[in-house]
């Protein structure tokens, strides 16, 4: 399951997961991803907009199908090199410490993420069968 174009637009989903991760979305959280935002997006001149409507994409989005859908789109964008991906989580560590707290919610989710990038990683170096 992939529902985004590009990797810019994903990374900000899972900011967004990342923010809710806790049940909760805080102001600090907001900020450290708008800040974020100015890497993924440089030439963007309305980050607000465009996390709006990745708000609004993450809560439609049926949260089951998260596993599935970080997993099929980190294999989708397997020509994004593992560094550029490792970046995503410490970023998202950023984020889910903004708030000043790290809750065992956002502990399992950030585990999960880096489970998933390391098998990518795992994946792209292994020989392909013919």
């Amino acid at each position: 399951m992939v529902i985004h174009k590009n990797f810019a637009d994903f990374v900000l989903f899972l900011y967004v997961h990342m923010a809710h991760a806790d049940g909760e979305y805080h102001i600090s959280e907001e900020k450290a991803i708008l800040e974020k935002m100015q890497k993924l997006f440089p030439n963007e001149n309305n980050p607000e907009k465009i996390l709006k409507n990745t708000l609004e994409t993450y809560h439609q989005f049926d949260k089951k199908n998260l596993t599935a859908l970080l997993h099929d789109t980190f294999f989708h964008f397997h020509h994004v090199k593992f560094a550029q991906k490792y970046k995503v989580y410490t970023d998202m560590f950023d984020i889910v410490h903004a708030d000043g707290k790290l809750h065992e919610a956002e502990e399992r989710a950030l585990k999960e993420l880096k489970r998933i990038i390391d098998m990518g990683a795992e994946a792209a170096h292994e020989p392909h069968k013919e």
